[in-house]
């Protein structure tokens, strides 16, 4: 996997790496150390979780098709996501307030992102600013930087400004979350920023300045208070008039909302059921995945997140047409485990995962991976 330079030539993070060689370790660990409420806001989903469980468990009801003698002595993992370099199309989706999970937080991340060469996304509800990111964070990967349109038009509007000016690639716009959905984790400990941490994409802002007041009961409360309930899909118009950067819509889940989103001038499509954090009883992103890329019909760059826990599970979403994938979770605990390096590791794993996956299913490149190395499990158990 091609890497950015590192000066003497070693891997920075190898002696720091933790005795792993899965990612669910990672997940084990962030379990047993991080504070309950904390904890329970990362990995809890909508109400009875059935979506939750279902966007990892539809990845087992696909199978991969073994390939042999294709010819696979080099892998080449290299892509390219609205016309940048990566090394993988394993790309870092937006997590909020990662300082909870670790000091480092979002600067951390992005320093592993820069190092590996892949993309890193950066939550409006960030605890690093857009510009500490951008500064601290170095390397040439790209940054993409993930909105919420906010009843304060003047606030989105400077966010875009900032990320724009600060050097991030694209705006990833987020259509699935007018309001939070009921996520009871968060209800049973009261979850909120801690008193040390701040929404850092806001400081100096009158108006977020009351997140630990007592009228909020949990951060769900603050940010419903925020969010424009009556965002509709005019707003990609306006959003597209104060920027040139790319818009990539994040939150379709159908055919009829990516023909929507296309009509309006996007860049980009992004499958994604937030996590399964906002409505339960969802279809999986991965199931649904294949319906987008039909309606898409190649006109702009597919991407999916959701359920993604190793590289066998990147190499189906590939298979089924998504450019990129985006792992939000994974890399999460992997930051809460052992901070840059944790990320890197995680990273490391996935990658390792995706390239052996390609090479048994005789697909040299990630630019040409065939749908018909994907099949449904039942095809062959109904034959039993």
């Amino acid at each position: 996997m091609a890497r950015a330079p590192v000066q003497d030539g070693r891997d920075p993070y190898r002696h720091l790496y933790l005795p792993f060689i899965r990612v669910e370790q990672f997940h084990g660990k962030a379990r047993s150390i991080l504070p309950r409420d904390v904890y329970g806001y990362f990995s809890s989903g909508a109400t009875d979780e059935k979506s939750l469980k279902e966007n990892q468990e539809a990845f087992g009801r696909l199978l991969l098709r073994w390939r042999c003698l294709r010819g696979v002595a080099n892998v080449d993992l290299s892509t390219t996501v609205q016309g940048t370099s990566v090394s993988s199309p394993i790309c870092v989706a937006p997590t909020a307030m990662q300082r909870t999970a670790h000091p480092d937080g979002e600067v951390a991340m992005g320093k592993s992102c820069a190092y590996s060469n892949t993309l890193m996304t950066l939550s409006t509800w960030a605890t690093s600013s857009i510009e500490e990111v951008s500064d601290k964070a170095g390397g040439t990967s790209p940054r993409w930087f993930q909105l919420y349109v906010l009843k304060d038009r003047r606030i989105t509007q400077r966010l875009v400004e900032r990320a724009e000016k600060s050097g991030y690639k694209a705006i990833v716009l987020t259509i699935d979350l007018p309001r939070t959905g009921i996520r009871y984790a968060d209800k049973r400990s009261g979850f909120k920023l801690p008193s040390h941490l701040v929404l850092a994409n806001f400081l100096g802002l009158e108006e977020f300045a009351t997140e630990n007041d007592k009228r909020f009961a949990t951060l769900s409360d603050f940010a419903d208070s925020l969010f424009d309930i009556s965002i509709s899909w005019e707003n990609l118009d306006w959003l597209k008039s104060i920027t040139k950067l790319p818009i990539i819509a994040k939150g379709v889940m159908n055919a009829e909302d990516a023909n929507e989103a296309l009509r309006r001038g996007v860049s980009g499509i992004w499958v994604s059921n937030h996590g399964a954090r906002q409505l339960d009883s969802t279809a999986a992103t991965i199931e649904v995945l294949p319906e987008v890329v039909h309606a898409v019909n190649d006109r702009v760059e597919v991407y999916v997140d959701g359920g993604v826990r190793n590289g066998g599970d990147v190499l189906k979403a590939l298979a089924l047409g998504a450019r990129a994938v985006f792992v939000g979770r994974p890399a999460l605990w992997g930051l809460a485990c052992n901070g840059e390096a944790g990320v890197s590791q995680v990273l490391e794993l996935l990658n390792k995962e995706l390239e052996l996956s390609m090479a048994l299913c005789g697909c040299p490149s990630v630019l040409d991976v065939p749908e018909s190395i994907v099949v449904p499990a039942a095809r062959y158990r109904s034959t039993l």
